[in-house]
């Protein structure tokens, strides 16, 4: 019985078909494969997370110098030369045409010379006649070197004492506590040394941005043709001035 059983082709042809169920599921369902776990900073960036402190991408970007110091009066033996003096005479003489030219360029509005050129020309004159100093005109000067210093991303005093010296590096992590500190040096570097921070914002910005007056624009100039010859040869050319004597004499 037993021998008949496993001779029987139906006892065959089952077990042929369990190894084809088998084997499909062994298809079907594949292992999972173990994936390493993503970094932090990658993972982060891809559940739109913001990126750690320590990341590439998440590093504050550096700040630039000043492009000439503080006491550099004639500036730099460069292409510059001419401008860098100009601006020196200009802080010396009339600080108020240099700041009012500086923030031109920086604002590059219309009446913009006039609106902070002549109320710092009257607290500069209403200063030395009755204070006997330049007192007034910094209080409202002092807000341009903030602005130059956040559009070209530069970097502050404090910031600078900072780097040098190593000292208040928790005090400047903080972009709150940096940039009040940074506003305060500003105002004291108008307030101790006017004419020089008046001639490095004057240089820096002739460095960097042109002056709202020049416009370069490309201009078309359409130039008219010259006199052209008619005819299939050089011998049996004629020129159109001929021609117009010819029609002239024929209308005769």
């Amino acid at each position: 019985m037993a021998n008949s059983m496993e001779s029987s082709p139906l006892l065959a042809k089952q077990s042929g078909v369990d190894d084809d169920k088998k084997s499909t599921k062994s298809i079907a369902s594949p292992q999972p494969v173990k994936q390493s776990p993503l970094p932090q900073g990658a993972a982060s960036a891809a559940y739109g997370l913001p990126l750690s402190h320590g990341s590439v991408v998440g590093e504050p970007m550096r700040r630039a110098q000043w492009d000439s110091s503080l006491l550099a009066c004639l500036g730099r033996n460069d292409e510059f030369c001419s401008s860098d003096l100009e601006v020196c005479l200009l802080g010396s003489v009339v600080p108020c045409v240099l700041y009012g030219s500086n923030v031109e360029r920086l604002g590059s509005g219309r009446g913009t010379f006039a609106n902070h050129c002549l109320p710092y020309c009257s607290l500069y004159l209403f200063g030395n006649a009755f204070i006997g100093s330049n007192v007034l005109a910094p209080w409202f000067s002092y807000p341009s070197r903030t602005a130059i210093r956040r559009k070209f991303n530069l970097e502050g005093s404090c910031e600078a004492l900072s780097r040098s010296c190593g000292c208040c590096g928790s005090f400047m992590e903080d972009d709150v506590q940096r940039e009040q500190c940074e506003s305060a040096c500003d105002f004291a570097t108008h307030i101790f040394c006017h004419a020089c921070a008046l001639c490095q914002e004057g240089r820096e910005l002739r460095r960097k941005v042109p002056h709202p007056g020049f416009n370069a624009q490309q201009v078309l100039v359409m130039i008219p043709p010259g006199e052209q010859t008619m005819g299939r040869g050089g011998a049996f050319g004629c020129s159109t001035a001929a021609l117009a004597d010819l029609s002239d004499t024929h209308r005769v």
